[in-house]
C-alpha cells in the first residue's frame, strides 16, 4: 500500500474560511519586512513634507516627485509579489488594505514602521534603540527644518543649524540659541523632546541594569567561593573509624585486670 501525501495544511480568517499554507509568501515576509520597515522609517520626511517646503531643499521638486514614485512603486512590487505567492489573489489585497493603500500614500507605511518602534524597547536591545532613535532625530532635522525655511522670522535656516538644535533638544540641554517659530515645527519639536527624555531614560536603566548584573555577579561567584572552601574543611577533617563492640569489652576486660593487679601490689591493704 503506498503512503498517501499529507493533506494541505490550512490557514483561517477571522471569518472562518480556509486557504492554503502559503511557505514561499512567508519566507518572503520574513526576508522583507525589515527592510521595507526601514526604510519606511528612513523615509518620515519625504512622505510627511509637502512639496512647497521642500523646494530649498532638493533644489527642484522633480526630486521630490522621483523620491515618491520610487517608494510607491517598491511598495507596489512587494505587494504584487505577496498577493502572486499567497494563493489567494486579488482577494488577499483586499484584506490588507493598508499595505495597498501604501502603494498610493506612501506616509501610509509609517504604520509598519511601528513595528521597529515596539522593538526598540525589548530588553538588551540597546544598539536597536539607539539606531532607531537617531533615524527619527535626523527625520525631524529635515522636517523641521522644511517648515521652518519658509518663515520670515525662522533661525533654523539649514540642515547644519537643524541638526545641532535636534542635538540640543534629546539632550536636553536647551540652550535657546535655536528654535522653531511654525505651528509645525513646534509639533515636531515636542516629538523630539519625548524621543530625547526616552533615550535618556533607556540609556540610564541599561547602564543601572548592567552595574546591578556585575554585583549580582560577584555575589554569586563569592557563594560559591565561600561553598567550596567549606567542603574543602569538611573534606580534610580525619574521620574517625567506628569502634566494635567486641573491642569496647576487651578494652574494659584489660583495665579491669589492670585494676585487679595495682590493687593486689597495693601494701596495707586488710581487705
Amino acid at each position: 500500500m503506498e503512503p498517501q501525501a499529507p493533506a494541505p495544511t490550512k490557514r483561517f480568517t477571522q471569518r472562518g474560511q480556509e486557504f492554503p499554507d502559503a511557505p514561499r509568501l512567508d519566507a518572503w515576509l520574513a526576508a522583507t519586512t525589515t527592510p521595507l520597515d526601514l526604510l519606511a522609517l528612513c523615509t518620515i520626511w519625504l512622505t510627511i513634507v509637502p512639496i512647497a517646503n521642500l523646494d530649498s531643499l532638493a533644489g527642484k521638486p522633480g526630486y521630490w516627485w522621483a523620491g515618491r514614485l520610487t517608494l510607491s512603486s517598491i511598495y507596489f512590487i512587494d505587494m504584487a509579489i505577496r498577493v502572486r505567492l499567497s494563493g489567494q489573489g486579488i482577494r488577499y489585497a483586499f484584506r490588507h488594505p493598508v499595505g495597498v493603500l501604501a502603494v498610493v500614500v506612501p506616509a501610509v507605511r509609517i504604520l509598519f514602521s511601528l513595528r521597529l518602534l515596539g522593538a526598540m524597547f525589548r530588553k538588551g536591545n540597546l544598539s536597536h534603540f539607539l539606531f532607531v532613535a537617531g533615524i527619527l532625530l535626523l527625520n525631524i532635522s529635515v522636517i523641521v527644518y522644511a517648515f521652518e525655511t519658509r518663515a520670515s522670522d525662522a533661525n533654523i535656516t539649514s540642515i547644519g543649524i537643524s541638526l545641532w538644535w535636534a542635538c540640543v533638544t534629546v539632550a536636553t540641554v536647551g540652550y535657546g540659541d535655536y528654535f522653531p517659530v511654525t505651528i509645525w515645527g513646534r509639533i515636531f519639536s515636542v516629538m523630539l523632546m519625548i524621543i530625547g527624555l526616552t533615550t535618556i531614560g533607556v540609556v540610564t536603566a541599561q547602564i543601572a541594569s548592567s552595574f546591578m548584573d556585575q554585583a549580582a555577579a560577584r555575589r554569586a561567584s563569592a557563594t560559591e567561593s565561600d561553598a567550596s572552601s567549606r567542603a574543602t574543611a569538611t573534606q580534610s577533617v580525619p574521620t574517625v573509624p567506628p569502634v566494635e563492640p567486641s573491642d569496647v569489652e576487651a578494652r574494659l576486660g584489660r583495665i579491669e585486670q589492670l585494676l585487679l593487679d595495682q590493687r593486689e601490689k597495693a601494701p596495707g591493704d586488710d581487705r
